[in-house]
């Protein structure tokens, strides 16, 4: 069974930084759609991790704590990514002038 083993600190590492550079790309560029690619992304990958999860047969038991603690770093990196999208989105409704997605954290983005 394959596992995309996200725990591997070389692989955060690398995801990290594809994270932050996508995200640095959408703040300039100022769309919000850019910094929505990791989201979706790690929406899918989380997904797919409680799938293999939860359907896991007894032969790779061994692999459960290994895809519970892909599943909690999924976790993580899907925070950060909604808050650099809800950070874009406010960077992209200023430059243009209209209504954010969401404004319940402008108190939070004066104080960045």
């Amino acid at each position: 069974m394959f596992i995309f083993d996200i725990s591997q600190p070389l692989t955060l590492v690398l995801m990290l930084a594809a994270t932050i550079l996508l995200v640095f790309l959408a703040q300039e560029i100022k769309k919000s759609g850019v910094a929505a690619i990791p989201l979706i992304a790690y929406l899918g990958v989380l997904i797919i991790h409680v799938a293999q999860l939860t359907t896991l047969s007894e032969e790779f038991r061994f692999m459960a704590e290994t895809l519970s603690r892909c599943v909690m770093i999924d976790f993580v990196f899907i925070l950060i990514s909604f808050f650099s999208y809800l950070w874009v989105d406010d960077i992209e409704a200023k430059e243009k002038n209209k209504k954010s997605y969401n404004n319940s954290l402008d108190w939070f983005w004066k104080k960045v």
